[in-house]
């Protein structure tokens, strides 16, 4: 082969191989790894046929985690918790809510554990609660507290991430926590239910997962990102046509055990303890509509627990609605 039929040659592969970056746009998106719905999809691959992406789904063990690459830019669009959302919003990150992942219930719950002698709110006085800070459940413990009157100076609250508190737990070195699944259910095997964030949500402390996307990648792929949300909402509207077909033997659940590391034995009852609201009614005053509001009360109660500095005048700029109500039309 001649020098020219070989240039010739590299320079058709490199063609093809440049062409092929410019139509598949690689974008790095975060997620707990939470036993839902959307991981079906995600196994399926079906965020990135509607969306075009190339899509590296990130693990991340926490909301701090995930506020620190969402701020450095390597991180577009992600899960993020109700808590550690306002935590990030007030410290001025751009980024904003489109839809809501998942209402949280009994999904993450106080758990003492066996013969810690704690049965109420009240009884951690003096005792180990493990918790992960910043978190949605860290949120709620400290609701948890303030509802019922317990100084948390009288609590000896320990950060760990989900992985540390069921280890610790097992070496007998914390004697509560309040945390989701799946730690939830490997520590609740020696404990008990005190409580959940239903409990403390009618307490005035709701919490919940929302997706949320940089502000300036929102504006520039409104198409993609109402392609991302309509994906993710008939997935669960998959579960929601019919919760008990989603048995431990059925094929959605063992994928997500797959995608997730979660036991498939547990993952149905783990999915009881969310709620799944479908987009179009979070488009509702009652969601979406709210959020701003719900934000800023979130903050205030963060400012005066100390978690952050200051309160934004108004949350409204962080909620995004274009992309669920493109998602939503007709």
């Amino acid at each position: 082969m001649s020098k020219t039929m070989r240039g010739l040659m590299a320079g058709a592969v490199a063609l093809v191989l440049s062409a092929g970056s410019a139509y598949a746009e690689k974008i790095v998106i975060g997620h707990f790894g939470n036993p839902t719905p959307m991981q079906v999809a995600r196994a399926e691959g079906l965020f990135e046929k509607a969306t075009g992406w190339e899509i590296e789904w990130r693990k991340f063990a926490s909301g701090a985690e995930i506020i620190a690459a969402m701020a450095s830019g390597d991180v577009k669009v992600s899960e993020l918790g109700s808590s550690p959302m306002t935590i990030a919003m007030s410290q001025g990150v751009d980024i904003q809510m489109f839809m809501l992942a998942i209402v949280i219930g009994q999904a993450e719950s106080l758990i003492a554990r066996d013969g810690t002698g704690i049965a109420s709110v009240a009884d951690l006085k003096g005792k180990r609660v493990a918790v992960p800070i910043g978190s949605t459940a860290h949120f709620s413990l400290m609701g948890a507290l303030q509802h019922e009157k317990v100084p948390v100076s009288e609590v000896t609250i320990m950060g760990m991430p989900p992985d540390q508190i069921a280890a610790a737990w097992e070496q007998g070195a914390i004697d509560a926590a309040f945390i989701w699944e799946p730690a939830q259910s490997r520590i609740i095997k020696t404990g008990k239910r005190i409580l959940g964030a239903d409990t403390t949500a009618s307490w005035g402390f709701p919490t919940f997962d929302g997706w949320v996307v940089d502000k300036e990648f929102a504006a520039k792929n409104l198409k993609q990102m109402a392609a991302f949300a309509k994906v993710a909402d008939e997935a669960n509207a998959a579960y929601l046509a019919n919760p008990a077909a989603w048995t431990a033997t059925s094929p959605q659940v063992l994928t997500i055990a797959k995608m997730t590391g979660a036991s498939p034995e547990e993952i149905p009852d783990s999915m009881k303890g969310y709620t799944f609201v479908p987009l179009v009614e979070q488009l509702s005053d009652k969601w979406l509509g709210s959020a701003p509001a719900t934000l800023k009360s979130t903050a205030e109660f963060l400012k005066s627990a100390g978690r952050i500095e200051k309160v934004a005048e108004s949350y409204a700029p962080f909620v995004n609605t274009s992309i669920a109500k493109a998602a939503t039309a007709k």
